[in-house]
C-alpha cells in the first residue's frame, strides 16, 4: 500500500500552488518604500532652495560691484580736460587740478638742434689717424648774431651750466659709424646718427640734442686728431665745421593771454594739475575745458539704483507669495533672505552721520525709495547736485576724512574706526635721514677714475655711482649727483634729494622716518665732494589722536585705541602741539560694501545657510541608502518564505488530490 501511495503522489507532483509570490512581495516593497519617495521630496525641496540662494548672492554680488564704484573718494575726483582743437593740443587732468576753462595759441613748438657733419664717402673708412681724442659736448643758448646756411655770424653760446660730457674717439672707432655708436653708447643727451644726402660724399653724420629747447644747443670741443677736429668742432661763437639744419627753440604759446616760453612741447607746470600736449601752431584761440567727470558719477549711481532693483527682484521672486496664484517663493518666510532687503533699505533711509560735506542723504541728490520698494533716480536733481557741489558727492558714498589743519590729511581709516571727528596732538615731527658735506666741494671738475665714484647706503640699500667727467658749477654738480644716485636706486624704489648751500653739499633721503638714512661710506670723491660728512637720523611723527596713544611711521601717524583705531593721518609739517581735528564718515557705498562682505563671506548667513541645506541632503541620502539596503535585503527574504509556502501549499494540495481520489476508490 505504501508503495502505491507514494507512486500515487509523485504523479501528482507537476500541481502547483496558486499563490502569485512576486505580485505580493511588489505590494510590499512600495509600502516599505514609502518614505523614500517623502525623503527624495524633501531633498528636492533643499536643492531648490540652494538654488534660489545663489541666485540671491549672484544679485548681491552685482549689486556689491556697483557699489564698489562709488566707495573710494578717488572715483569723484577725477577731472577731464577737452581740447576745441586736438590737431593743436590736447590735455590730461589729475585729481589735483581744478575745474576751469582757459584759452590757448601756439605760436611756436619747441624744438631740439641737429647739426650735421660734412659728407664722406664711406661710413666705415678711418677718419684720421686713430690717436686718441675727446669730443667735449657743452649745451646752452646761442644769442645774437646772424644763422645763414647752417653758420652763426657774430652770435654768443652760454652754457646752461648742466655740466659737459665727454666721448672718446680712438682707431677702434674713428670711422663714422663707430662715432656714431661711441655717441649713442655714452648716453650724453645726444643721438647720432648716418644720412645718405645723395651726393658724391653722400654720409653725414647727425647729431640731434636728446632735448628740446633754446638753451639746449650744443657747443662740441675736439682735443686731439687734427681730422676729426675739422669734421666735428662746433662752436656757435666761433669755428664752426657742421651745419645746423634745426635750430633749437623753446615752445612758445599764450594762456589767456599770459605769454609763455617752456623748453618741451609737454608742459605740467603751467596751469596746476594739467599736462598740456602742444602738437601744432594754432591759426587762432584754442578752448580748453577742465571740468569734473560728471559724465562717470552718472554711470555710477543709475548703475548702483539699477543693481539694487535687480537685487529687490530677484529677493521678490525667491522669497514672497502669491496671492493670485496661492504659491509662495522657495525662500519664503527665510530669515536671511528677508534680513538682506530690511537692512538694505534701513541703511538708504538713515542719513550719513558725521559727515562734513553738504549732502547726507541720497534723497538731495535725486535717489528715493518708490512705492513698490525700489529705487528711482531724478537725473536732473543729480545734475544740480554734481553742478553745485561735486566734491561733496564722495561724502555721501565713499568713506572720507577731512582734516581742520591744510598740513595734516587724512590717509584711511580700520575697519574698527568709527564716524567722529578727533582731536589731533603732534609731539614730534617727522625727519628725513641726510649727510651733510663739511665744507664747500674742492672741486666742481670731475676727472673720471679720479675724483668721480662714491659709495653709499640709502635707507639701507647699498649702491655706487660715478659721476660723469665734465666741468659744473655747483648747482649742475648736484643735479649730476643727485640723477646718478636715483638711477641707481630706482629699482629699489628709492630716492634721494641733492641740494648744495654755498657749494656744501647735502643728500637727503626722500622717505621719512627712524629708517630713513643716507651714509656716504667712500669712494675717490667723497673727499673732494663732502669733505667729512656728517649724518642725521630720520625720525618718525609722535603724538595722540583723539587724546590717545597714536603709532608713528614716517609722516603716517595711526590711531591704536578708542574709536579712533584703525585712523591714519599724514603730518606734513608744521609745529608740534594741537593741530586741530580729522573728521571721519563713512558713506552709504562703503557701508554697504561691508555688509555684502559679510553676507557673501564664507562665514555669512547665506553660506551657512547653504552649508546647512547640503548637510541636511548628505543626512537624508544616508538615510536613503541605509533604507534601500533594509528593504533589498527584506525582499529577498520575503521572496524566499513565499516561495517557501508556495511550495508546501503546492506539496498539500497534492496530497489533497490523492486522497480525493482514493476515497473515491473505496466501496
Amino acid at each position: 500500500m505504501a508503495s502505491s501511495s507514494t507512486t500515487a503522489i509523485a504523479a501528482t507532483s507537476a500541481t502547483t500552488s496558486s499563490i502569485d509570490v512576486a505580485s505580493i512581495v511588489s505590494q510590499l516593497m512600495a509600502v516599505e518604500s514609502q518614505p523614500l519617495v517623502l525623503m527624495n521630496k524633501q531633498i528636492a525641496s533643499y536643492q531648490a532652495k540652494i538654488s534660489a540662494i545663489g541666485t540671491v548672492q549672484g544679485a548681491l554680488s552685482s549689486f556689491q560691484s556697483a557699489v564698489q564704484g562709488l566707495s573710494t573718494p578717488s572715483q569723484f575726483k577725477s577731472l577731464t580736460a577737452t581740447s576745441s582743437d586736438t590737431t593743436v593740443l590736447s590735455a590730461s587732468a589729475s585729481t589735483t587740478a581744478a575745474a576751469g576753462s582757459y584759452t590757448l595759441s601756439v605760436a611756436n613748438l619747441a624744438q631740439a638742434q641737429n647739426l650735421a657733419a660734412a659728407g664722406q664717402a664711406s661710413t666705415t673708412a678711418a677718419v684720421g689717424s686713430g690717436s686718441s681724442t675727446t669730443l667735449t659736448f657743452d649745451f646752452g643758448s646761442i644769442t645774437g648774431g646772424t644763422l645763414a646756411g647752417g653758420t652763426y655770424t657774430g652770435a654768443t653760446f652760454t652754457s646752461n651750466g648742466a655740466g659737459t660730457k665727454s666721448v672718446t674717439i680712438d682707431s677702434t672707432n674713428n670711422s663714422l659709424t663707430g662715432i656714431r655708436d661711441a655717441i649713442n653708447a655714452t648716453n650724453i643727451g645726444v643721438t647720432a646718427s648716418i644720412v645718405n644726402d645723395g651726393s658724391a660724399s653722400p654720409y653725414r653724420l647727425v647729431l640731434s640734442s636728446a632735448t628740446t629747447g633754446a638753451n639746449n644747443s650744443m657747443k662740441i670741443t675736439v682735443a686731439g686728431d687734427a681730422a676729426l677736429s675739422s669734421l666735428l668742432s662746433q662752436d656757435p661763437a666761433g669755428t664752426q665745421n657742421m651745419s645746423e639744419t634745426i635750430t633749437a627753440k623753446d615752445a612758445q604759446f599764450t594762456v589767456n593771454g599770459m605769454s609763455i616760453s617752456k623748453s618741451s612741447n609737454t608742459v605740467s607746470d603751467v596751469i596746476q594739475g594739467v599736462t598740456l600736449n602742444l602738437k601744432n601752431v594754432s591759426t587762432g584761440p584754442v578752448s580748453l575745458a577742465v571740468t569734473n567727470n560728471t559724465a562717470a558719477i552718472t554711470t555710477a549711481v543709475n548703475s548702483f539704483v539699477k543693481s539694487f532693483n535687480d537685487l529687490a527682484g530677484t529677493v521678490k521672486s525667491v522669497s514672497s507669495y502669491d496671492a493670485t496664484n496661492n504659491t509662495g517663493g522657495v525662500l519664503l518666510g527665510d530669515a536671511s533672505t528677508n534680513m538682506i532687503m530690511s537692512h538694505l533699505r534701513n541703511a538708504l533711509n538713515t542719513p550719513i552721520s558725521n559727515n562734513t560735506g553738504a549732502f547726507s542723504s541720497l534723497s538731495q541728490i535725486g535717489i528715493t525709495f518708490q512705492a513698490d520698494g525700489t529705487l528711482a533716480l531724478d537725473s536732473t536733481k543729480l545734475n544740480q547736485a554734481m553742478s553745485s557741489n561735486f566734491g561733496d558727492i564722495a561724502n555721501l558714498f565713499a568713506a572720507v576724512g577731512k582734516s581742520s589743519d591744510s598740513l595734516v590729511s587724512y590717509s584711511y581709516a580700520g575697519s574698527s574706526t568709527k564716524p567722529g571727528t578727533y582731536g589731533v596732538n603732534v609731539t614730534q615731527l617727522a625727519a628725513q635721514g641726510s649727510t651733510t658735506g663739511s665744507a664747500a666741494a674742492a672741486s666742481t671738475t670731475i676727472t673720471a677714475g679720479s675724483n668721480d665714484a662714491l659709495n653709499l647706503t640709502v635707507d639701507g640699500t647699498a649702491t655706487s655711482v660715478t659721476l660723469s667727467a665734465g666741468t659744473y658749477t655747483a648747482a649742475t654738480l648736484a643735479s649730476e649727483l643727485q640723477s646718478k644716485i636715483n638711477s641707481a636706486l630706482s629699482s629699489n624704489s628709492l630716492s634721494v634729494a641733492v641740494t648744495q648751500n654755498a657749494g656744501v653739499f647735502t643728500i637727503t633721503s626722500a622717505s621719512y622716518g627712524s629708517t630713513s638714512s643716507v651714509a656716504v661710506t667712500g669712494g675717490n670723491g667723497l673727499s673732494n665732494l663732502l669733505g667729512t660728512p656728517t649724518q642725521a637720523a630720520g625720525k618718525d611723527v609722535a603724538g595722540t589722536i583723539n587724546g590717545m596713544a597714536a603709532t608713528g611711521q614716517g609722516q603716517l601717524l595711526t590711531s591704536s585705541a578708542g574709536d579712533s583705531t584703525g585712523l591714519s593721518i599724514v603730518v606734513l609739517g608744521g609745529s608740534t602741539g594741537s593741530r586741530g581735528t580729522v573728521s571721519y564718515s563713512q558713506g552709504y557705498a562703503y557701508t554697504l560694501n561691508d555688509f555684502a562682505n559679510s553676507l557673501l563671506g564664507s562665514t555669512g548667513p547665506l553660506t551657512s545657510e547653504t552649508d546647512g541645506f547640503n548637510t541636511s541632503i548628505k543626512d537624508i541620502n544616508s538615510r536613503i541608502t541605509a533604507l534601500n539596503a533594509r528593504i533589498a535585503a527584506d525582499q529577498v527574504a520575503l521572496t524566499t518564505q513565499y516561495s517557501s509556502l508556495d511550495a508546501m501549499l503546492g506539496t498539500m494540495n497534492q496530497l489533497s488530490t490523492y486522497l480525493t481520489q482514493q476515497l473515491a476508490r473505496l466501496p
